[in-house]
């Protein structure tokens, strides 16, 4: 791979944690957008990426944090052994 490419596997600034508020932010403001400039039943998106952020909390399961974890990135707990 080329210095221009980026890998996401190398990519040591970014948390699985970090990643998935960034990823559940994009995915509301998309489906804002999109219930407003498309067609209004995409609000459904919203509920869901906001019941997932919910159940979360509570149980610890994510499967977009799963995904993001077999592309090979790390949690903050990981991180931050691998920097002491």
């Amino acid at each position: 791979m080329n210095n221009t490419q980026c890998d996401i596997r190398h990519t040591s600034g970014w948390s699985t944690e970090r990643a998935l508020y960034a990823f559940a932010g994009f995915m509301v403001l998309l489906s804002v957008a999109l219930t407003y400039w498309v067609h209004p039943g995409f609000v459904w998106l919203t509920v869901f990426v906001g019941a997932n952020l919910f159940q979360n909390a509570f149980t610890g399961f994510c499967p977009a944090t799963m995904v993001m974890r077999k592309l090979g990135m790390r949690s903050e707990r990981e991180l931050a052994k691998q920097s002491s």
